[in-house]
């Protein structure tokens, strides 16, 4: 599956061009597979570009096209998809690929290449290396930083809770449990149960009933897509009501949560850096009226109370943004050097106290969060700004 901002044919070149009309850029997506439901991200990426194009005419006069391709988050399948934006469609850059098993399979390679891997959505504390690997930046709040705060508010709401912990078995599920057992600090023994699934497990029912067993207090659900879902739906089943901790790539309504049943997700809590569409409160604030108004006009098949979709939306605005800094020196050095120099950066859906801030020495762009709670039918957040 091929989705793009602007179907336009054009020679191939032997290096990215933007002084001929036009700026490419490329990523995959799960389009297909267990995680499918990511796919908002891309989707809405796709369109915001061909919103920039027609209502705006590109960026500095140069219309954009995002080759936005199918991976089935199968790292060979990214490989492959990459290296033929790279190599036969001459991208200037990847942009917001999602996973930390399919960036892992092509970061050396697009290092060795020279290619901007910008705003990667995978939080793996492997993407802060701008010495080692310095065409490569992550796009998400560091997963360790994460699981540390999910672990911070367990000790202070409940400081003597058993806790229970599934993990997908990868550098995701392993980053977020390192951090969130190093803040638990002398406290970690109180995880009492931990197991792993893969992400071709089709459930994780066994899993939860081995945790089930455990009477833990607090769940730490360190998963994605689908199996996040079958986690709460198959905790609730069982009877067990714990305090669940999910990650925010995992916090979208429609696409995680309401699956599990309004019941069985009610209490989650996870982290936020942006504002949560469908969240009434926001119902008044501008940046969320015209992003809504947006979706209506060039989204109208997906729904945009999915936080995916509105990530999309934003990540957009954040590599055109960079891009227009880049003026009229469109190079893969120069979108790196503006990547890498952002300072109090927002968006219209950034969490008020929320900024993106990179340095040449530090790529990581969130530093900050807050934590936000289901209530059965949205997310409110409880709570003030947490910084690292």
């Amino acid at each position: 599956m091929l989705f793009a901002a602007l179907l336009a044919a054009a020679p191939a070149m032997a290096q990215p061009r933007s002084d001929a009309g036009e700026i490419r850029l490329g990523q995959t997506m799960p389009y297909s597979g267990p995680l499918s439901m990511l796919s908002g991200v891309g989707k809405a990426e796709v369109a915001y570009f061909k919103s920039l194009n027609e209502e705006q005419g590109g960026i500095n006069g140069r219309k954009v096209t995002l080759l936005s391709l199918d991976d089935g988050y199968s790292p060979p399948k990214t490989m492959e998809g990459t290296r033929q934006l790279v190599e036969r469609d001459n991208v200037l850059a990847i942009v917001n690929t999602i996973g930390t098993p399919t960036n892992r399979a092509i970061h050396r390679y697009l290092n060795q290449k020279k290619v901007p891997q910008l705003l990667i959505l995978s939080g793996a504390s492997a993407w802060n290396d701008p010495k080692a690997y310095p065409w490569t930046m992550m796009g998400m709040i560091a997963y360790d930083t994460e699981g540390a705060v999910y672990a911070r508010h367990i000790l202070q709401s409940m400081p003597n809770a058993r806790i229970a912990v599934l993990r997908q078995n990868d550098d995701f599920g392993k980053d977020y449990v390192e951090g969130f057992r190093h803040a638990l600090g002398p406290k970690a023994s109180q995880i009492v149960s931990e197991v792993t699934y893969e992400t071709t497990d089709p459930t994780v029912d066994s899993q939860v009933i081995q945790l089930r067993a455990s009477n833990a207090d607090a769940f730490f659900i360190a998963a994605t897509g689908k199996h996040a879902t079958q986690a709460m739906r198959k905790a609730a089943e069982l009877g067990w009501k714990p305090q669940i901790y999910l990650p925010v790539g995992s916090s979208s309504v429609p696409g995680v949560l309401r699956p599990a049943g309004a019941d069985a997700a009610k209490g989650v809590v996870t982290a936020a850096n942006a504002k949560s569409p469908g969240d009434p409160s926001w119902d008044d604030d501008a940046g969320m009226k015209a992003y809504l108004a947006w979706a209506k006009k060039w989204v109208p098949e997906l729904n945009p109370n999915d936080s995916f979709v509105s990530a999309g939306y934003s990540y957009g605005m954040i590599v055109a943004d960079l891009l227009r800094r880049c003026g009229n020196d469109v190079s893969r050095d120069s979108l790196m050097k503006q990547a890498a120099s952002l300072k109090g950066y927002t968006t219209p859906l950034t969490l008020p106290g929320v900024t993106l801030d990179t340095s040449p020495t530090d790529y990581r762009p969130y530093k900050a969060l807050r934590l936000q709670q289901f209530d059965g039918a949205g997310f409110k957040l409880i709570g003030g700004i947490i910084r690292e």
